[in-house]
């Protein structure tokens, strides 16, 4: 199935999983301890969110490249990428079959895409092909959604307003608990694999907007506008929204915890 993402949802995308995202790319980034000069793969890469903070951790001596399948995602990432260092190199190929040379890269980063991989194991023994020997490895997967409120409303969202497909779209963004992905770095030869829970705070914006922008940029909330059009679509968002009304700031913002696994592992 994967992550696929079609029309301008990457840009919504960009714009509304950004806050989301913000605190787990900076733990993926300190995972893999980079430096100025080093080389990084940003593995399924989205929009580029990893992939920026990268550039901006290894300087101009260091180098960025940045592989997802889904062409709509690529031109958003590349559109975004800042030119303040040489820019980074996107290349629209699946995680399973990267065109990269063998013993290329310091770390590779994978920030919410090992869930989405149709070959966990074969990805992760191409990302031990192209890291160099005691290279990093470091990937983030969301928890079980009811580890998370903001998901657990949507669950229930899309329980009552989607369908099969929505189920099953969203089922796959929290399919990747800690051991499957152990059991994988295992069988591709990695070592010193540790994996933690870690969870943030993350203060979204005021959530009748927010949450339809969100829903509409991931992959299950396409499918329920597919199957029920737009109007189906604005009632799941509602009461997303109105299951979260009790996180709601004084400002009209919400703060809500967001938990996600981290894994590392060297090569």
């Amino acid at each position: 199935m994967g992550f696929q993402l079609t029309g301008s949802a990457p840009e919504r995308y960009e714009e509304y999983a950004a806050p989301l995202n913000a605190p787990f790319v900076e733990a993926v980034l300190d995972a893999v301890d980079l430096c100025p000069g080093h080389q990084v793969l940003d593995l399924a890469c989205g929009t580029g969110f990893a992939a920026r903070g990268a550039a901006a951790r290894v300087g101009p001596t260091g180098h960025v490249a940045a592989a997802d399948f889904n062409e709509g995602m690529l031109k958003v990432a590349a559109a975004r990428a800042p030119r303040m260092y040489p820019d980074i190199e996107f290349t629209q190929a699946p995680a399973d079959r990267l065109p990269y040379a063998d013993d290329t890269f310091d770390a590779v980063l994978c920030q919410q895409g090992v869930q989405f991989f149709p070959d966990l194991g074969a990805a992760l023994v191409e990302a031990a092909r192209v890291l160099r020997t005691g290279g990093r490895f470091a990937a983030t997967a969301w928890a079980s959604w009811d580890r998370s409120p903001y998901f657990a409303a949507q669950h229930r969202a899309i329980t009552e307003y989607g369908g099969p497909a929505a189920e099953a779209h969203f089922a796959e963004a929290f399919s990747c608990p800690a051991e499957l992905i152990t059991a994988a770095l295992i069988e591709a030869g990695f070592h010193d694999i540790v994996s933690r829970d870690v969870t943030f705070d993350i203060t979204l914006p005021p959530l009748a907007d927010f949450v339809p922008g969100h829903l509409s940029a991931v992959s299950w909330g396409q499918a329920i506008e597919d199957t029920g059009g737009p109007d189906r679509l604005a009632q799941a968002a509602a009461a997303n929204a109105t299951a979260l009304a009790d996180r709601t700031n004084p400002d009209g913002t919400a703060t809500i915890p967001f938990t996600s696994t981290l894994v590392t592992a060297v090569s």
